[in-house]
């Protein structure tokens, strides 16, 4: 008996598709170090070959034209280039500073100038929301208080 796979065929050769999860590195891309990104979420690029690994995945090589680079991912890591996307300013793992008082019930709980570190993206809320972790608790705040804890080197996540 043959069972059928809910995302074989998911996206066609030539189909423009975007990304949704930065790519690193996991060792299969040569000259680069493991880890090192490939793709920024948000990335556009066509499907140029639908193949397998370990017999039971389905990857998709993508052509990211802008980066210059072949990417295999997989199919939930992509959506088609039409579908809404809200791009965010800040990822995972960035460190932001927060550019006002954080109150609950009157009480300041987090200091305008306190740095965190975002652990989440919540990109379906509209303006996107972020669970930011400040010394001592993680708060669920809008994009607009935050600021890039160093600015020099700080790149926006989509551009």
């Amino acid at each position: 008996m043959i069972e059928e796979r809910f995302d074989e065929q998911r996206f066609e050769f030539g189909e423009a598709v975007r990304v949704i999860r930065n790519v690193r590195n996991d060792g299969t891309y040569p000259g680069m170090p493991v880890g090192e990104l490939l793709v920024r979420r948000g990335s556009v690029g066509h499907v140029i070959e639908v193949g397998t690994f370990l017999q039971d995945q389905v990857i998709y090589t993508v052509h990211f034209l802008s980066q210059g680079r072949m990417v295999g991912c997989r199919a939930e890591e992509l959506i088609p280039e039409a579908a809404t996307w809200n791009p965010s300013r800040f990822e995972f793992h960035d460190q932001v500073i927060c550019d006002r008082d954080l109150a609950i019930n009157g009480e300041i709980i987090v200091s305008k100038g306190s740095q965190g570190e975002v652990l989440k993206v919540l990109r379906d809320s509209l303006p996107i929301q972020y669970h930011i972790r400040f010394p001592g608790r993680t708060l669920q705040v809008p994009e607009s208080v935050l600021e890039p804890a160093d600015p020099e080197s700080f790149s926006r996540a989509e551009e």
